[in-house]
């Protein structure tokens, strides 16, 4: 690891009204400028075929603090020469577990005209930019933060990819709206509330993503105002009702004081969209010295196919057996298992272990934050309560936790979630979030964060008569936007219907297992439906990998379709989706494998839609494949070095 610094004033080009900081590659910039009357701007440039296009456009920035204001009339200070940031990683979950985090940095001050001081830090990546306010003065009294008027103006004629934003009710904001397909730039939200992050757009030819990063417990969760006129998308603070009305939607802390990032991705091609792990590299270091007992993998799990089975321990066996038989290396045990009848959470860990798995246990977030009766409740919200239930899981020997219901993206909540993942960090548990906000790089400053809902998945089947018309188009929106931006518990690979039936294909379903990417991956369906499989499909469930070495964009498009490989060692895994109510052919492209022979096995849609159909193959790095691929419907390819 190492990271660079040049020190020094500022160019001599620049002024003292306009600063810049370029890309390694000197492709992406973000440009800031201080108007007359003191107010900060900035813009993004992005280069290519010899010409730098505006892919944000001048947009306000700024920060209001409830004891001084530090929105206009500020003065510059200083500015930092550029630094150079070069560092590697690894990550325990993800897309792809090495990384390398590679930007230009710069940090530029001001003060208002009582002298209180505001630095922006200003950092630029070869697929995006970031910037951070900071207050950096020293004082041990509490500052409160009561409005950011950071904005975001996207070109206009523009097309855009947004998740509406839940307004508070005792299950939201959970992040679990529909992505609306194809909107124009600067459309209003259908609900009061606003817009999510991550939110894409396509603009100039260009892509961009928006989103934020190092979110910690010293700050709200922001999402965007409902209205964008004329394509200027604001920043919103959380809804005064989310999480019963606890806490502000204010931020508070002591100085110094840094602020999360704003991101904002951007590239030519979608690839560098799909690819990119900008929101982890902005993220802090792990805190946990040795995360070697993080595991990634497959859980089966009993809830989705029969509510009420967590309360019976005969029924939770056969889940464990499943496992076992498909070699997955967990089973989660859902809400109410407190309550279980004939026999215990310890018994059943005991019986798991027997069979080689690990157990994952749900709870409550509750506490006052929210009055859902699912149990266990009032374990995660009493910082004592919750450490003697983390070393009583350890001793149990449970893996993990999913940890449901928080509904609020206040600073309160935001804290909640950093003090549940150290406490199980402290006795090597792992943490699954549901109704939970968005990823924002934890997982690469507590890598037991192994993934997070925050998203309309599988269980809509049970609840929500629309959900089977919307999940092709949706689910062919989340590898652009949501999952783009950290792990995503969808809970997919559903092959028999729930209360609301499938229109997906076999196909379709199979595929997710790899264009969706999760820590641990919890598989939904029934036993019958698993141990009913063809042989191929289930050899192929039985081996898929969770975790990541390296992932490429094939080819593809929001809401329409899309062709995603994933590598894992000398095996890549490719996955598509066809979102469409139409037949078509896909054709496949392997120039991203190594040299030589791979052996390859397709599995796709057979004759109809709840069958399958399997073909092997000889592909090299410049062979190419075209597979049809039934309406709504989708196929998997596994290669492997041909010994």
């Amino acid at each position: 690891m190492a990271i660079g610094l040049v020190v020094g004033c500022q160019s001599e080009k620049e002024k003292e009204s306009d600063w810049t900081v370029e890309s390694p590659d000197g492709q992406v910039k973000l440009e800031i400028r201080l108007q007359p009357a003191g107010k900060l701007q900035y813009k993004v440039l992005m280069g290519g075929d010899g010409q730098a296009v505006e892919v944000v456009e001048t947009s306000p920035l700024g920060i209001v603090r409830q004891d001084q204001a530090f929105d206009s009339t500020l003065s510059f200070v200083s500015a930092e020469s550029p630094r150079k940031i070069d560092e590697t990683y690894r990550l325990s979950v993800g897309k792809q577990l090495e990384n390398r985090n590679q930007a230009n940095e710069r940090t530029l001050s001001f003060k208002n005209p009582s002298g209180a001081l505001l630095n922006l830090v200003i950092r630029a990546y070869n697929d995006g930019v970031a910037f951070r306010y900071v207050f950096p003065e020293k004082d041990n009294k509490t500052y409160t933060v009561t409005r950011e008027l950071t904005g975001f103006q996207l070109p206009q004629g523009g097309n855009a990819w947004m998740q509406p934003y839940d307004s508070a009710t005792r299950y939201s904001p959970g992040y679990e709206r529909y992505y609306l397909n194809n909107l124009k730039v600067g459309a209003t939200s259908p609900f009061p509330a606003g817009w999510c992050f991550p939110a894409l757009f396509e603009v100039r030819d260009r892509w961009v993503l928006l989103t934020e990063a190092e979110l910690n417990g010293n700050y709200f969760g922001a999402h965007l105002q409902p209205e964008a006129p004329g394509g200027m998308y604001t920043v919103r603070q959380p809804e005064p009702g989310e999480g019963k009305g606890i806490g502000t939607i204010n931020a508070q802390s002591t100085l110094p004081w840094e602020m999360p990032w704003r991101v904002i991705m951007t590239g030519q091609h979608l690839a560098t969209i799909v690819e990119s792990n900008l929101v982890h590299h902005l993220s802090a270091p792990s805190r946990i010295a040795d995360a070697g007992w993080v595991k990634p993998g497959r859980a089966s799990w009993s809830w989705w196919s029969d509510n009420a089975s967590s309360k019976d321990f005969n029924k939770l066996k056969t889940f464990v057996d499943l496992a076992a038989e498909m070699g997955w290396e967990y089973s989660l045990v859902d809400a109410n298992w407190n309550v279980m009848e004939g026999g215990s959470l310890e018994q059943l860990a005991q019986y798991a272990q027997s069979k080689g798995i690990g157990l994952l246990a749900w709870y409550n977030s509750g506490g006052p934050n929210n009055d859902v009766t699912e149990q266990p409740r009032n374990k995660m919200s009493d910082p004592a309560i919750r450490k003697a239930e983390m070393q009583k899981l350890q001793q149990m020997g449970i893996k993990g936790i999913k940890v449901d219901f928080f509904q609020s993206d206040k600073q309160v909540t935001i804290q909640q979630y950093h003090d549940i993942l150290k406490d199980a960090a402290d006795h090597q548990i792992m943490v699954n979030f549901h109704g939970c906000t968005i990823p924002r790089g934890w997982s690469r400053t507590w890598p037991n964060l192994v993934s997070l809902e925050s998203v309309r998945g599988t269980e809509s089947y049970i609840f929500a008569p629309e959900y089977p018309e919307e999940t092709p188009v949706h689910n062919v929106i989340l590898p652009f936007t949501r999952n783009v931006v950290g792990p995503m518990d969808y809970t997919p690979v559903a092959f028999t219907h729930q209360k609301y039936p499938h229109l997906t294909s076999y196909g379709f379903e199979l595929a997710l297992s790899v264009v969706f990417e999760s820590g641990i991956v919890h598989l939904a369906d029934r036993v019958a439906a698993y141990r009913s499989l063809s042989a191929e499909p289930k050899q192929f469930l039985k081996n898929f990998p969770t975790a990541w070495d390296e992932t490429r964009y094939l080819s593809g498009y929001p809401g329409r379709d899309l062709v995603l490989a994933r590598r894992k060692g000398n095996d890549w895994y490719v996955g598509s989706l066809n979102a469409e109510r139409k037949e078509k052919d896909l054709s496949v492209y392997f120039s991203f494998l190594g040299e030589g022979n791979y052996a390859a096995r397709i599995i796709r849609d057979g004759k109809d839609n709840r069958s399958f159909a399997s073909d092997s193959r000889t592909f090299t790095r410049s062979s190419k494949e075209t597979v049809h691929i039934l309406p709504i419907g989708g196929f998997v390819i596994k290669l492997s070095p041909d010994k």
